[in-house]
């Protein structure tokens, strides 16, 4: 990351004055959120339902903020990622995801609706017991770990304020931390609500001055290397593939339950997921366009540095400020989402809590997520594709098949079935990975012998009861 004293000299009082507002705007929102509580009750004050789910009054322009907002943390990585591959990032990072978007927004939603459960782990459970719970939310918990975030904010902040990385990293986690132990899933709404205007605005005005002070983006054909514009990247299929199979994660996707759980009725989820598509379509065609130019016209300038120097050196007084301001809604957004999430999967769901929950359960266990994910984020060395790729494999590839044959075809596989298939999936990741890195037998990522252990283990079951049927 670019250094405090290289991006010093950029920021000007009125950027500083902008940056400072944006943040007083976001923590006025989650005041406002709060202030909407007085109109409930104190029974509904203090239910589970009001602090995971707010309640389920997620109307069509909040769930999109907060969906749109949660969904894209990953500003340096994606930016990096085309800066040195071009538009790879945007068939990885973007097409992948958009198909299942909409898998999500025409086949689950209904599904996932009728279930009436408060978390994803909760729904395992209803369809196959405790046993299948606490293991989805072990998984879960990894997957929603926000170390990448985590790691993000650190960087980002000791860019602007100088001093040291873990100082930075535990006063943005802190931050973060408190309006949600305050607010619960109301203040990361209502938070989310401001920083996806900014997050939007800050890459949109990237791509504007970078159009106008270098022509249009036809400019970047001669400027680049043919090999940018290559959607394979020069990477191998099955490495594309990976890809592919992780982005089809978010049909298990804490994040994208939760949001459709608390949304006010089925067609808003729905609707919302359409609209929150388009929204990221755009968004990505935006930091694509804005690494590109970077790429172009500051080619010697390092991969996780070029977006935000060329952003920065482009722009005028004010709206640098706006820019800085809408990155950090971009990794603040995810953050206190990827916290409040990871910390529902220990108290909610793991320690089976329902009856006897309490807030205060999960303020303990967000507390302690919001130490862990500090502690891990220097294990990276700020590596962010890196982390999405480790921790979002156990998902993806041992949840996705079991969990969609439970939604689609209910009581075909047993919990024991269930159980099984995903742990022997976990324990194939995890054993090809130390025998690659012992031996390097194979050239096969540890990603594929999951999913095929935990999807051959499923297909007996699967062909005997569709041959008694």
């Amino acid at each position: 990351m670019v250094s405090h004293s290289e991006i010093l000299p950029f920021i000007s009082t009125i950027d500083w004055i902008v940056f400072f507002a944006v943040l007083g705007l976001t923590l006025a929102s989650v005041l406002y959120g709060q202030s909407l509580k007085s109109k409930l009750s104190s029974t509904e004050k203090e239910s589970p339902l009001e602090l995971l789910l707010m309640g389920r009054r997620l109307t069509l322009p909040l769930f999109v903020a907060t969906l749109v907002a949660t969904w894209y943390g990953g500003i340096f990585g994606v930016t990096a990622l085309t800066f040195e591959k071009g538009v790879y990032n945007f068939l990885t990072q973007g097409i992948f995801w958009y198909l299942s978007y909409l898998i999500f927004a025409f086949f689950l939603v209904k599904r996932i609706r009728q279930t009436k459960a408060l978390t994803i782990a909760g729904m395992a459970g209803q369809l196959f017991g405790k046993k299948a719970e606490k293991l989805t939310a072990t998984l879960n918990f990894l997957n929603l770990l926000p170390v990448a975030y985590t790691m993000s904010l650190g960087i980002f902040l000791q860019t602007l304020f100088g001093g040291s990385l873990l100082t930075n990293t535990v006063l943005g986690v802190s931050l973060v931390t408190l309006w949600s132990l305050w607010g619960g899933f109301r203040a990361v709404v209502f938070s989310d609500v401001v920083q996806f205007f900014f997050m939007i605005l800050g890459v949109l005005l990237v791509v504007i001055f970078a159009w106008l002070k270098f022509g249009a983006p036809e400019v970047l054909l001669d400027k680049l290397p043919p090999t940018h514009f290559e959607p394979m990247g020069g990477e191998s299929i099955s490495t594309v593939f990976i890809w592919g199979f992780i982005a089809l994660s978010t049909l298990v996707d804490p994040n994208f339950y939760q949001r459709c759980l608390a949304a006010e009725s089925e067609a808003v989820a729905k609707k919302g997921i359409l609209i929150s598509t388009f929204i990221w379509f755009c968004f990505d065609c935006c930091t694509t366009l804005g690494a590109l130019y970077a790429r172009a016209f500051l080619p010697e300038a390092s991969s996780q540095n070029a977006y935000l120097i060329f952003s920065m050196q482009i722009v005028p007084d004010g709206v640098r400020g706006l820019i800085l301001a809408g990155i950090l809604a971009t990794i603040l957004s995810t953050l206190d989402s990827y916290l409040f999430n990871a910390a529902t999967c220990i108290s909610f769901d793991f320690f089976n809590l329902k009856e006897k929950f309490k807030n205060w359960h999960h303020h303990l266990a967000l507390i302690y997520v919001a130490l862990v994910s500090i502690l891990l984020s220097f294990l990276f060395d700020g590596n962010v594709i890196s982390v999405w790729k480790t921790l979002g494999s156990f998902s993806a590839a041992c949840l996705l098949f079991p969990l969609l044959v439970a939604q689609i075809r209910p009581g075909v596989i047993n919990e024991k079935q269930f159980c099984r298939a995903v742990s022997l999936g976990c324990l194939g990741i995890v054993s090809w990975s130390i025998i690659n890195q012992v031996y390097g037998i194979a050239p096969i990522d540890e990603f594929y012998i999951g999913l095929v252990l935990t999807t051959a283990s499923l297909l007996p079951p699967l062909i005997l009861k569709k041959s008694q049927t």
